[in-house]
C-alpha cells in the first residue's frame, strides 16, 4: 500500500508483509544514541500510547520470512560509518516482518530518518507498518523556516509545536526573528530595559496597514523569552536536530530598543515600540557606544544559542536620520566613508568581527550587500533571488529566501475568501515548482546556495492557529522542494500523497488549510 511519506525518499520499495508495532518490541540502540531513542519513545507514546525498553546494541534479532508476532521483534538504531561518504545526513530505513532497521551517517541522519519512521508510525493500522526499503538523503543541507515572534508574540509552548511540525517534514533550520520596531523578545540581562519596556506596545494596528484613517485596538501586546525558557527551546530543538538561527535585527528595525535606551537612537524623540507596520524611520546611531551595545548583545545571544550561524537583519534600514545628522557625518568622515551605504557595512562589519571571534557565522538579509559584504557573510536573499546570485557570485554562501514563492504570510488563494494577510498571492503549486538554484549560476557558484526556507511575517499573523494556517500545508510542498533532487518532483503525485499526509497533521492538532 503506499506510504504517502513527505518530503518523498530518493529511492522507497514496497516489500510484501508488515511489522507489528506493540510494547514486546525491543529497542536496540548504541548508549551514545540515548536522545534519539528518547524521541523516538517520545513518538510512540504520543501516537500509540507506549514506549519500548532499550537493549544494547549487541542484541541480534533472528531472521525469519513472515511471523511478525514473534518475541523477537525490534527496533533498532545504529551509526553507519559506510554511509558517510554519500551525505552527512544520508540514512536507510529496512522493515522486514521482525526488525526496523534504521541506519544513518550521523545523528541528523537518524534524525530525519526518525521523521520517516513517524510519518509510517503516525498511518499505522492496527499497530501494522508496511515492510519497506528507504535509501534516503536530503538535496539542500538548509532547510528551514522563518517565525516572526516579534509583530505577534508566540507562546513557547507554541514554538516547541512549531519546531516539531518542521522535525517532521525533515527541516532542520527555524530561524527565530527575535527583535523588530513592534517588539523585543529575548532576555537580555546587561540592558533589562529591553524587555521591562521594549516587549511592550501599547495598541495594534486594526485592518491593513494600506487603510486609511489608521484604527488601533488600544489593547497591550507584549511578551518575551527567559533565557531560561529559551534554554529549554535550543535543547527541544536540538534534541530533534534543528538548530536555531537567532536574529537580532539591526540597524534598522530597532524602534522598540531605541525606546528602552534612547540613547541608541538619533534624535531626542521620545519614542515606544511601533504599533503599526511597515518600515521605522528610527535607526541605531554608529557611534562607539552603540557599536559596543549591540555587541554586549550578541554575546549573550551566542551564549544562548549553539548554532554556528547569528542573524543580524540589516534589511530595510532606511538611513534618512542618517543623513540629517551632523554628528552621523562626522563619524561617516572619522571613518573615511562616502556613503550612508558604506556606514551600514562598516556597522555590520564590527558585528561580523564580534560574531566571528567566536568562532560563529554572520548571516543577513541580501541588503549587506550594499556598501560591500564583510568576509565570510552569508547573504539570505529575500528581495527575489538577484541578491542571492550576486552574493554566490561574490563567493558567499546563500541561503534562498526570495519574496516570490517562500513568503507565507502572502494570500494562498483568493482574498476574498481568506483571512488578512499583507498582499500578493502564492498558492502551494508555485511554492512546489520553486527551483532554489538560479540558471543564472555555474556549477561551483551553485554549489554556495545552503538551501532555503519559508518565511512567516506575522503582522497579520496574531495567533499560532494563524501561522499554522498560513504554514500548511505550504511548508510541507517546500519540504519537497528542499529534500528532493531536482527533476525528481511531481506536483499531481505529491498533492495525492498531501491528502492522505494531511491526516497526520490531523492528529496533531494543526490548524492547516484545506486543500
Amino acid at each position: 500500500m503506499p506510504v504517502n511519506l513527505i518530503p518523498q525518499p530518493l529511492s522507497l520499495d514496497m516489500r510484501p508483509n508488515s511489522f507489528f508495532l506493540d510494547a514486546a518490541v525491543s529497542l536496540i540502540a548504541d548508549s551514545d544514541l540515548l536522545e534519539l531513542v528518547a524521541l523516538l519513545n517520545q513518538h510512540l507514546k504520543q501516537h500509540l500510547g507506549f514506549e519500548l525498553q532499550m537493549a544494547p546494541l549487541t542484541t541480534t534479532v533472528t531472521t525469519v520470512t513472515a511471523n511478525s508476532n514473534a518475541a523477537n521483534r525490534a527496533i533498532q538504531l545504529s551509526l553507519d560509518p559506510a554511509l558517510t561518504s554519500k551525505h552527512p545526513e544520508a540514512y536507510t530505513l529496512d522493515i522486514s516482518p521482525l526488525k526496523v532497521d534504521l541506519k544513518a551517517a550521523s545523528a541528523s541522519g537518524l534524525a530525519v530518518g526518525l521523521s520517516s519512521l513517524r510519518q509510517l508510525i503516525m498511518s499505522a493500522e492496527g499497530g501494522k507498518i508496511p515492510c519497506l526499503a528507504i535509501s534516503d538523503e536530503p538535496r539542500f543541507g538548509w532547510r528551514g523556516a522563518m517565525l516572526d515572534v516579534s509583530r505577534h508574540f508566540m507562546p513557547k509552548d507554541f514554538v516547541l509545536k512549531f519546531i516539531d511540525l518542521l522535525s517532521l517534514h525533515k527541516l532542520n533550520i527555524l530561524h527565530w526573528h527575535l527583535t523588530d520596531d513592534q517588539g523585543w523578545r529575548i532576555e537580555i540581562k546587561r540592558y533589562p530595559k529591553l524587555t521591562e519596556k521594549a516587549s511592550m506596545r501599547q495598541a495594534t494596528l486594526i485592518g491593513h496597514s494600506r487603510e486609511r484613517p489608521r484604527r488601533y485596538d488600544d489593547v497591550p501586546h507584549g511578551g518575551f523569552y527567559s533565557q531560561e525558557e529559551i534554554r529549554e527551546v535550543v535543547a527541544y530543538a536540538a534534541a530533534r536536530q534543528v538548530t536555531i538561527v537567532p536574529e537580532i535585527d539591526m540597524p534598522g528595525h530597532m524602534q522598540a530598543a531605541i525606546s528602552a535606551y534612547p540613547e541608541l537612537g538619533n534624535t531626542d524623540m521620545s519614542l515606544n515600540p511601533r504599533c503599526h507596520w511597515g518600515i521605522s524611520q528610527h535607526i541605531l546611531n554608529p557611534m562607539p557606544e552603540t557599536v559596543r551595545f549591540m555587541q554586549h548583545i550578541l554575546e549573550e545571544v551566542m551564549d544562548l544559542f549553539p548554532g554556528p550561524f547569528i542573524h543580524v537583519g540589516g534589511d530595510e534600514a532606511l538611513k534618512h536620520e542618517w543623513s540629517e545628522s551632523r554628528k552621523v557625518q562626522d563619524r561617516m568622515a572619522e571613518l573615511g566613508l562616502k556613503s550612508e551605504d558604506e556606514l551600514q557595512s562598516w556597522f555590520i562589519s564590527q558585528m561580523a568581527e564580534t560574531i566571528q571571534a567566536r568562532g560563529r557565522r554572520l548571516i543577513g538579509w541580501d541588503e549587506i550587500l550594499e556598501g560591500g559584504l564583510s568576509k565570510g557573510a552569508t547573504v539570505m536573499s529575500w528581495r527575489g533571488s538577484q541578491g542571492g546570485i550576486e552574493a554566490a557570485k561574490l563567493g558567499h554562501n546563500v541561503v534562498m529566501a526570495p519574496n516570490t514563492h517562500t513568503y507565507f504570510d502572502y494570500y494562498q488563494a483568493d482574498p476574498a475568501h481568506e483571512p488578512l494577510a499583507i498582499g500578493s498571492l502564492i498558492d502551494l503549486a508555485k511554492v512546489y515548482h520553486f527551483e532554489p538554484l538560479p540558471e543564472e549560476l555555474n556549477e561551483q557558484e551553485k554549489n554556495l546556495i545552503l538551501g532555503t526556507q519559508a518565511q512567516l511575517w506575522a503582522e497579520y499573523l496574531p495567533n499560532p492557529a494563524q501561522v499554522e494556517y498560513m504554514a500548511f500545508p505550504r511548508l510541507c510542498a517546500l519540504a519537497e522542494v528542499a529534500w528532493c533532487p531536482q527533476g525528481t518532483k511531481d506536483y499531481d503525485v505529491f498533492e495525492m500523497r498531501l491528502r492522505e499526509h494531511l491526516k497526520r497533521l490531523d492528529r496533531l492538532a494543526v490548524n492547516y488549510r484545506p486543500l
